[in-house]
């Protein structure tokens, strides 16, 4: 039945046409339902206006949320262990756990979160910072993330925790995320001492990103028990999710492409995710919290921030939901 809230929604014109070919209404609100930006406009994938200070602190959210996982992964422990100061009295984080890594791997992300470490300190040196967000790294949270990539519902839930594969595969959802905001954000910093400061920590997020998906490429072909899903399939079924949550087109890839899209089109493996020059996509602080919140909104809050990341930049858009 159309009421007179749906007429004010579509119009008279489109209610006419759906009253001549009544049996695609429904095919209609279920594209409107999946692609809302037909009927309130494409998302914004202009970079934000904002100075150097809001860029770079707008960072810490995700080098918190990398800090944490690296290192509660590998120790068992957090950020408060290490350097509680950085926290700023900002809330442990949700479900985090110590996984069960084999030794090469633990010795790996131990590394990572210790530097993780470093860059917050950096960052809050250089420009300030604000108090660690809550973020949700617990294994429920994981587990949604990937029967989305997926399509349906994993029996049992995937654990993050695990094993060292399982792991493996929840760390190539984080450091690229934060390496292409990286690679947004330099060109329209200002200042000096904030762009070398940003392309520093640029260099350690793409080698940490390098790293991970190099440890899962020479694995592609095996399958993820008990899921019987390969893992290169596994990052493909990622990637896409962040493609389609960020909604600014393809700036992500698994570990392998079509030769079309490989290195000059002569390769099919993808162990570093890049342009056709094989230059390093880019993303903006709007399609990194459409990805990291897991809705497609930067206004929306969930995923990993389930009360929304903090900063000026990430606030201004919580600001608009109301």
């Amino acid at each position: 039945m159309i009421n007179d809230h749906t007429r004010t929604l579509f119009g008279s014109s489109a209610l006419k046409t759906m009253a001549i070919i009544p049996s695609t209404f429904p095919a209609i609100i279920f594209l409107l339902a999946v692609k809302p930006s037909l009927l309130w406009g494409a998302p914004c994938c202009e970079p934000v206006q904002a100075n150097d200070t809001d860029k770079l602190e707008f960072a810490l959210n995700l080098e918190f949320l990398e800090a944490e996982f690296f290192l509660r992964g590998a120790l068992g422990r957090g950020l408060d262990s290490i350097n509680s100061s950085l926290a700023e009295g900002g809330p442990p984080p949700i479900g985090a756990r110590k996984a069960n890594l084999d030794p090469l791997l633990r010795r790996i992300i131990e590394e990572f979160g210790y530097q993780e470490v470093g860059h917050l300190r950096a960052i809050i040196t250089t420009v300030g910072g604000f108090p660690r967000p809550l973020m949700d790294l617990s294994p429920h949270n994981f587990a949604k993330l990937f029967d989305e990539a997926v399509g349906f519902h994993l029996e049992p839930p995937f654990d993050p925790y695990a094993n060292s594969l399982n792991y493996l595969l929840a760390s190539y959802v984080l450091p690229y995320v934060g390496l292409v905001g990286y690679v947004g954000a330099i060109p329209g910093l200002i200042h000096n001492t904030t762009r070398r400061l940003a392309a520093s920590l640029l260099g350690v997020e793409a080698g940490q990103d390098a790293v991970i998906r190099t440890l899962l490429y020479e694995r592609g072909g095996e399958e993820v028990f008990p899921y019987g899903i390969a893992v290169e399939k596994f990052t493909n079924y990622i990637s896409e999710l962040r493609n389609e949550l960020a909604k600014c087109g393809i700036k992500d890839e698994g570990l392998t492409v079509p030769k079309v899209l490989g290195a000059e089109n002569r390769t099919t493996s993808n162990i570093l995710s890049a342009d056709p020059s094989s230059l390093s996509y880019a993303r903006t602080p709007q399609e990194i919290l459409r990805t990291v919140y897991g809705t497609g909104n930067e206004s929306r809050p969930g995923g990993f921030y389930p009360h929304g990341a903090n900063g000026n930049i990430a606030r201004s858009f919580l600001a608009r939901a109301y």
